[in-house]
């Protein structure tokens, strides 16, 4: 019986195409933009997975502000969305690297001091990245090669030279392969010895994309800006990766001690990074999902508009089959059947762009989008479930008609 209905709402379907057309419209608009932005969200958890498991587990974070809140045995119990996308209080400064790098169990400490200012060649302005003040030793904690020319040493850390992504070596410098070219910054000339390896850039630039930045001694930064400068955040890897808790509990008490008690920087390691910009992609992806399933609202409410004239211009149908015996169940479940039809394959047809829409934005951007079954499952299901709500009404007001008004309806 059910399949008889079924065929009996596609037949009934079929028979207003453009009309069923315009209804599912809105169903598959939101399906569409439902699944890109959720299958976006989690493509984006899977490249951050990917960059924190490159990067390593023993790799500590040290960022200026409270970021996240923690429970007496430490762990997160709250991640503070401001302070984690520039809104924050507290900084670094150089007594908290000092602090650090006189840490035991301490391999490496590495600054990255952003440089407020721009590079310059001759009237050309480089403006679309970061000046960035670090040691010698950040290609290890980075875990990132050089392509051409080298990294400065340890003696070379007053010194006027560069290493650049690979964005500025294609935007600002014009060519592959700049090394010895000079350029200035805050009236200082710099030559470039070195040209990084592509970085795998961050989704949303929630983080500094490297590709972009200009990588200069630190104190040398140090010097154009008259020994001011304040830390974006410190990177540090322990010699003995198996005491990571030891020392990042060292670390907060020591650089605790340094800020007068006050709990204005936060440590994380590789996988809080995960938790913390898990957070932020969440409440991003639901909130523009929020947004985007308005339209499956309106497409559900198109539903029911196109299923209440279909109940008018099929008065007496209904008539007929009440008059021949069809009960006010039978006249609801089939009307209820013509509803869902609509609105599933206004889903299913929703899912099928959607593949499409996440293929078109793989080839053409950095973003890897991934869908998984469960998005596909919910999508389903939501289709359903709307074509069931906004059906109810139709349904029940064709199986709600007289039988004898319903045939003398003309």
């Amino acid at each position: 019986m059910l399949g008889t209905d079924v065929k009996v709402a596609i037949a009934s379907l079929r028979r207003t195409k453009w009309r069923s057309g315009l209804a599912m419209f809105g169903i598959i608009i939101g399906i569409v933009s439902v699944v890109t932005i959720v299958s976006l969200g989690e493509g984006m958890k899977k490249q951050i997975v990917g960059q924190i498991n490159r990067l390593g587990s023993d790799l500590i974070t040290v960022k200026p502000g409270k970021s996240v809140t923690r429970d007496n045995n430490g762990n997160i119990t709250k991640v503070h969305i401001a302070s984690n996308i520039g809104f924050g209080t507290g900084s670094l400064a150089q007594k908290d690297y000092d602090t650090i790098k006189d840490t035991p169990n301490i391999d490496i400490a590495v600054p990255i001091s952003l440089i407020s200012t721009n590079a310059k060649i001759g009237d050309r302005q480089y403006d679309d990245g970061n000046i960035i003040g670090t040691n010698q030793d950040l290609p290890a904690a980075l875990r990132q090669k050089i392509s051409y020319g080298s990294f400065f040493t340890a003696n070379e850390s007053k010194k006027r030279v560069a290493i650049i992504g690979k964005a500025v070596a294609e935007k600002f410098f014009q060519e592959d392969v700049p090394i010895g070219m000079a350029f200035d910054i805050h009236g200082s000339e710099f030559v470039v010895i070195g040209v990084f390896d592509k970085f795998e850039t961050a989704p949303l630039g929630l983080s500094t994309d490297y590709n972009k930045s200009i990588f200069i001694p630190y104190e040398a930064g140090r010097d154009l800006t008259g020994n001011n400068n304040q830390l974006a955040q410190i990177l540090v890897r322990p010699k003995d990766s198996s005491q990571i808790g030891a020392l990042i509990s060292m670390l907060n008490k020591r650089l605790g001690e340094a800020h007068d008690n006050q709990n204005d920087f936060t440590i994380l390691k590789q996988d809080e990074n995960l938790t913390v910009t898990g957070d932020i992609l969440n409440l991003l992806t639901g909130f523009i999902a929020g947004i985007a399933a308005i339209s499956l609202i309106v497409g559900g409410v198109g539903i029911m508009n196109i299923m209440l004239v279909a109940v008018t211009e099929r008065t007496r149908e209904i008539g007929i089959r009440k008059a021949v015996g069809a009960t006010n169940y039978q006249i609801l479940r089939q009307f209820m059947i013509e509803s869902t039809v609509l609105s599933v394959v206004g889903g299913l047809a929703g899912i099928i762009l959607s593949l499409l829409s996440n293929y078109i934005i793989r080839i053409s951007s950095n973003f890897k989008p991934a869908i998984t079954w469960q998005i596909i499952f919910l999508a389903t299901a939501v289709s359903l479930i709307i074509g069931i709500i906004f059906g109810i009404t139709p349904a029940i007001k064709a199986a709600s008609r007289d039988p004898i008004e319903a045939l003398r309806y003309e």
